[in-house]
């Protein structure tokens, strides 16, 4: 079993900037591939980003590339989304994953643990 809390989120300007936190517990979480997906209202939770168990290897939505980064931490069990130079499109609650598929995908469906998830809201 894997346990997520997510911190981080609120409220900022567009063009602003935040930082995600998710801090995991549970047995051999460090082996899990980690993801952040958003959800906003009315809409389909998405995908955002994903980052392998060693760190090394990472994925991005396309509407994130080049202003939010995916982090890990193994020693400390966390992992971060920074997020720089935030759209008011980016408005949603925010949710950190754990994935145990040894196949990398993107679809909700196939994570296997989640967070509550936190407010991010984005000012026009």
């Amino acid at each position: 079993q894997v346990h997520l809390v997510e911190s981080g989120g609120g409220l900022v300007q567009a063009g602003g900037s935040l930082r995600l936190s998710c801090a995991a517990s549970g047995r051999t979480v460090s082996s899990y591939r980690m993801g952040w997906f958003r959800q906003a209202p009315g809409k389909e939770r998405e995908f955002v980003a994903r980052i392998s168990w060693s760190g090394g290897n990472t994925y991005y939505a396309d509407s994130v590339k080049g202003r939010f980064t995916i982090s890990r931490d193994n020693a400390k069990n966390t992992v971060v989304l920074q997020m720089n130079s935030l759209k008011p499109e980016d408005t949603a609650v925010y949710y950190c994953a754990a994935q145990r598929s040894v196949l990398a995908t993107t679809a909700p469906k196939m994570w296997d643990y989640w967070g509550q998830g936190t407010q991010v809201t984005v000012s026009s």
